[in-house]
């Protein structure tokens, strides 16, 4: 008779201990200072940019052979001609990243009247190098005498060490403008400086070689004297986003 009611109260117990504790632990929760800390953390995020100046002292050049002729057969061996004699000299001039970058050969016509008649071939052999912009000058005109026709471009570059560095320091004066920035905004607001929460490296770009005009690099003046090429600075950037608690 009296088995039923006890079931009852124990069950009835055990529903109101666990409410209790988990009342417990809900109050622990909004107690706990460190999850109120976090749930009102207050974060300022700036960003700072860096740039650094990097002097070219590599000259690229694109050169090649050109040649025209009646027969197809003739300047295409006309072409392979002079453009071994370059490359030897190249090759001589110990020049660094050298490679054929084209080779082409193709008919020219005269038009007359609406009329298309077949007046030869054309053919072209191109290479790319690398070589110091102290001694591209020289090599250009050598080039030149051992059977190069076309200059196609001279662009600048820094040495991948050179570009490195420059990097890293871009990259110092980028985190200096970032937090800079920050302890100016801080100390507007009078509000107190806390914990870099997080930080974003956005990268810092590497330059592309610098093209330069023709007037840089050709001088008609004297052809005696030897092409001036003279190289100058790449601008490097850098970006760096810094998230600061207060």
């Amino acid at each position: 008779m009296h088995s039923t009611p006890s079931i009852v109260n124990s069950t009835s117990w055990n529903r109101f201990k666990a409410l209790v504790v988990s009342a417990g632990l809900l109050s622990l929760a909004f107690a706990n200072p460190v999850l109120a800390q976090e749930k009102m953390l207050r974060t300022l995020t700036v960003t700072g940019r860096g740039t650094e100046m990097v002097a070219t002292t590599i000259t690229q050049v694109r050169l090649g052979v050109e040649a025209q002729g009646k027969t197809a057969n003739d300047v295409q061996q006309e072409v392979a001609r002079r453009s071994n004699a370059v490359v030897n000299l190249l090759k001589s001039r110990q020049v660094d990243k050298l490679e054929t970058t084209g080779i082409s050969l193709s008919p020219t016509y005269q038009y007359d009247n609406g009329k298309q008649t077949l007046t030869g071939y054309t053919a072209s052999n191109i290479v790319s190098f690398r070589i110091p912009t102290q001694k591209a000058g020289t090599l250009l005109d050598d080039a030149v005498q051992a059977g190069a026709s076309r200059i196609d471009g001279v662009s600048f570059v820094a040495t991948d060490e050179a570009i490195a560095a420059t990097q890293k320091a871009a990259l110092r004066e980028a985190t200096q403008d970032a937090q800079s920035q920050a302890d100016a905004v801080f100390s507007a607001l009078n509000l107190t400086k806390g914990q870099i929460v997080s930080i974003q490296v956005n990268g810092a770009s590497t330059p592309p070689p610098r093209p330069v005009l023709r007037g840089e690099f050709l001088d008609a003046k004297a052809a005696a004297a030897p092409t001036p090429v003279i190289g100058g600075e790449q601008e490097v950037q850098a970006s760096v986003t810094l998230e600061i608690s207060y």
